[in-house]
C-alpha cells in the first residue's frame, strides 16, 4: 500500500504545480497558479496543499487557502470558481489514502473546519468521482449544492442551432434578418472596457456587483493568454450585449459573465450571442459550454434557483448538474 503525505505548497514548487495539473484529469485554469496571481497580495492566505507518494511523486494537488479572520477555515477553492483535489485517473484506494492524509494534515495543522467545491463532473476528461466518495465514506457533508447549467455540444450537420428550443431559434433568425445586430470576437482593452461598463449595469439590475473589476478582467487575459474570449455585440457600432469565456480546459469552456443592456432586450441579443458563442465552441472541439450557476441572488437563501434564468438556459439544450460544497468540521 502506498505510504501518501502532505506538505505545504511554496513558490520553489510552482513549476512542479503547473506541470502537474496539466496531466490531471479533473483539473481547470482555476486550479493553477498562473490564475490565481491575478489577486493582489494579501487579498486571501493562501495555503496549498501538495500530496506525495513514498516515491515523493505527486499523486494529488488540493489549491487553498483563508478567508481574513477566519485562518481556522480551510477553503478549496479562495479567489476562484473551482477548487478541489485534482489527480490523475487514480484508484479508489488512493483516493482514499489522499482524503484520509488531508484529514489528519488539518488536524494536525489545528484547523477547525474544511469547504471543498470541486469543479462539476464534465470537466473531467475521465469519468472517475473516487475522490469525490471518499470524502462522503469519511463522513463529509454538503454545505451547499448550487443548481448550475451547461450544454453538452452536439451540432447537427456542424450546426449547433437545430439543438436549439423552438423560440430561441425563432428569435435568433429572426434578429440575422433584421440585421441591425453584429457579433464580433474582440480582444482590445477597449472592447473590455465596453463589456465591463455593460457589465456593471446588468449585475446592479440585481443587486449584485461584479466578480472582477475592470483591472482584474484585463490582468487575467494577460496571466492566462489564449485562455480567455471575448464576444460582443453591436448595433451600428454600439456595444449591446457581451459574453466573457474562459476556456477552462480541453473539456469545458466556461461562459463566466453574459450580460446585455437590458434597453435592447427586444432585439435578443443574448439569443443571436449564445448563438455564437456556442457554435465557437463546438467548433472548437470542447464537449461541454458551461453557462454558469442559476441561482436567484435576491433571495436570502442561496440555493434558491432563478427560474428565468434557468428557462433561458435551457432554451440553448443546457441542462442542470451540480456545484456541491463538501464540508469537513475537525472539532
Amino acid at each position: 500500500m502506498l505510504k501518501i503525505t502532505a506538505h505545504d505548497f511554496t513558490p520553489e514548487h510552482r513549476t512542479e504545480w503547473e506541470a502537474f495539473a496539466n496531466q490531471c484529469i479533473n483539473a481547470t485554469l482555476f486550479h493553477t497558479m498562473a490564475f490565481l496571481d491575478y489577486h493582489p497580495i494579501g487579498r486571501f492566505k493562501f495555503a496549498h496543499v501538495m500530496f506525495r507518494d513514498e516515491h515523493n511523486e505527486l499523486v494529488a494537488l488540493l489549491p487553498a487557502g483563508f478567508f481574513k479572520g477566519q485562518e481556522g477555515v480551510l477553503w478549496s477553492p479562495i479567489g476562484a470558481s473551482y477548487g478541489g483535489f485534482i489527480t490523475k485517473d487514480i484508484s479508489f484506494d488512493v483516493a482514499l489514502q489522499v482524503v484520509d492524509c488531508f484529514m489528519e494534515y488539518c488536524t494536525a495543522k489545528g484547523y477547525t473546519e474544511s469547504f471543498v467545491i470541486p469543479p462539476p463532473f464534465i470537466y473531467s476528461s475521465v469519468m472517475n468521482q473516487h475522490i469525490e466518495y471518499a470524502m462522503l465514506y469519511r463522513k463529509f457533508d454538503f454545505e451547499y449544492h448550487y443548481i448550475s447549467h451547461a450544454a453538452e455540444l452536439k451540432p447537427v450537420n456542424g450546426e449547433m442551432i437545430p439543438t436549439f428550443s423552438v423560440s430561441a431559434r425563432r428569435n435568433i433568425r429572426r434578429a440575422m434578418r433584421e440585421g441591425e445586430l453584429t457579433v464580433k470576437r474582440i480582444d482590445s482593452d477597449e472592447a473590455y472596457a465596453q463589456f465591463h461598463e455593460i457589465l456593471v449595469l446588468n449585475k446592479a439590475k440585481h443587486n449584485a456587483k461584479p466578480t472582477h473589476s475592470l483591472e482584474e478582467m484585463i490582468r487575467i487575459r494577460e496571466l492566462l493568454p489564449g485562455k480567455l474570449v471575448l464576444f460582443m455585440v453591436y448595433r451600428f457600432g454600439k456595444p449591446v450585449a457581451g459574453a466573457w469565456m474562459m476556456l477552462c480546459n480541453n473539456n469545458v469552456a466556461l461562459c463566466f459573465y453574459i450580460m446585455m443592456l437590458y434597453e435592447y432586450e427586444h432585439l435578443h441579443p443574448n439569443y443571436v450571442l449564445m448563438n455564437v458563442v456556442t457554435q465557437w465552441c463546438a467548433d472548437n472541439g470542447y464537449r461541454w459550454m458551461d453557462i454558469g450557476v442559476s441561482q436567484d441572488t435576491k433571495s436570502d437563501n442561496p440555493m434558491t434557483p432563478s427560474l428565468p434564468l434557468i428557462a433561458f438556459k435551457e432554451r440553448f439544450a443546457a441542462r442542470g448538474i451540480l456545484r456541491s460544497t463538501y464540508h469537513f468540521s475537525f472539532g
